[in-house]
């Protein structure tokens, strides 16, 4: 059975405070992935950050106000409701799970986020997983190089991908190839 993670496609990250490069058309392009495979298990990723996170540059991070819990831009596009045929494959409290919820911690990789029932990922996923989501040089990276680690088998759908620069993008890619990965 194919399992796919979708990796924060939150509006912050398509339309919002960082808003990425091709996020929109990834976001097309993994619903019509779910739609013409609706046998496959969907496991989401979201950012959720405190007005603390160590991730805003408020705070001495890197990172702009993003994915602040019970904000618009920490949604998950709604697109992912409205848009997927099969309700089972659609975000829900058992298929999403949260990242960067520990204020001091940034965490890109989804690899350890927990749904609301208190489940990890890493826990939950199966052995052959197909990565999609935003952004490539970042979380989705993270994630891939975190299952990549526990002996799991990763593809990543390029053209479901949303990233924050191009030229890193398509390198990031390059090496995620080099390492082992399918991409596709």
């Amino acid at each position: 059975m194919k399992e796919i993670l979708v990796v924060d496609c939150q509006y912050d990250f398509i339309d919002g405070t960082l808003a990425c490069g091709h996020a929109e058309e990834a976001v097309k392009n993994i619903i019509k992935f779910i739609n013409d495979n609706p046998d496959a298990k969907v496991y989401y990723s979201a950012d959720n950050h405190s007005p603390k996170h160590c991730s805003y540059i408020s705070n001495g991070g890197t990172w702009p106000v993003h994915c602040q819990a019970g904000t618009h831009g920490a949604e998950i596009h709604s697109s992912f409701t409205s848009g997927i045929k099969n309700p089972a494959q659609r975000p829900n409290d058992e298929t999403v799970y949260y990242k960067g919820e520990n204020d001091g911690v940034e965490e890109y990789s989804a690899f350890e986020a927990t749904n609301r029932a208190g489940k990890k990922l890493c826990n939950t996923i199966g052995h052959e997983v197909i990565v999609t989501g935003i952004a490539t040089e970042f979380c989705v990276k993270e994630s891939v190089l975190a299952l990549l680690k526990s002996g799991r088998k990763v593809t990543v759908k390029a053209e479901m991908l949303g990233w924050v620069d191009e030229n890193n993008h398509r390198s990031t890619l390059q090496e995620l190839a080099e390492m082992g990965v399918t991409v596709a």
